[in-house]
């Protein structure tokens, strides 16, 4: 079984790093390396234009463009577990895992990314942002899911290949998880849905499901789930299983109050 997560646009490089926490290497550093080939060839004022963002913000990541470096060192990168820092990651909590943990998430846990494709919790990670729906152009296509094409749900495919039947749990948003071709994807596919009760319905509320969404994975981490009935015990921070308005490849999770 395999957890898939969004990454987070805001990144924590300061904090210092828990004691006796392993690290490995990304795994598409070549199409990483073609991806920041292209970035560099952008000012500072079309980053702003192609993301969205503002003058200062695009001027920062026109810098780690710039310092970008296809090895991956303890003085320019950390795991991407403990360099996320949204509210998924807030959720999940990565630094009060034991190490026992974070080795079984390294396992079961990819979390998906527009400049480095597929990353385990404890891949090394430098600074960036570059998120998959950004409509960026190379030799490959007009946007990122033309470029990554099939290769992350054949990674996934790899990663699952030990598993007699193979489930991956999405816990990402919709945006990076068109990235997965679920036509190449020999996985059977779980979605995790969480709402609250708000205005006399239950409903998605953004803030709240991007945190849940963590809390699942941490959740899967600290119990090793395995199974997807076992997925229906989550109750963390108030959310219960709502079996009546769930399918079995639509989990609901529903909370009264917040």
């Amino acid at each position: 079984m395999l957890f898939l997560l969004s990454p987070a646009k805001s990144l924590d490089y300061d904090t210092p790093l828990p004691e006796g926490v392993g690290h490995t290497l990304p795994q598409f550093v070549p199409q990483s390396t073609r991806l920041i080939e292209v970035l560099r060839q952008k000012s500072p004022q079309d980053v702003a234009a192609l993301m969205g963002i503002s003058d200062p913000l695009a001027a920062l990541n026109v810098a780690r463009y710039a310092a970008w470096r296809p090895k991956f060192t303890a003085a320019n990168a950390r795991q991407a577990v403990l360099a996320f820092n949204g509210d998924v990651y807030e959720g999940l909590q990565a630094r009060s895992l034991t190490l026992d943990e974070l080795d079984w998430a390294q396992r079961h846990v990819a979390i998906l990314s527009g400049l480095y494709g597929v990353l385990r919790p404890l891949d090394r990670m430098q600074p960036y942002r570059l998120e998959m729906g950004t409509r960026l152009a190379t030799d490959a296509g007009a946007n990122l899911y033309q470029f990554w094409g099939a290769s992350i749900a054949e990674h996934l495919n790899r990663q699952l290949a030990a598993d007699a039947t193979p489930v991956v749990v999405n816990l990402a948003s919709q945006e990076y998880f068109k990235s997965v071709d679920r036509k190449v994807l020999k996985a059977r596919v779980i979605e995790c849905v969480f709402e609250d009760w708000k205005g006399g319905a239950y409903k998605v509320i953004s803030f709240h499901a991007k945190r849940a969404r963590g809390l699942m994975a941490r959740h899967a981490i600290r119990h090793q789930v395995a199974t997807p009935r076992q997925l229906e015990g989550f109750d963390l921070e108030g959310y219960a299983f709502a079996s009546a308005a769930s399918t079995p490849e639509r989990l609901v999770f529903r909370r009264k109050a917040a």
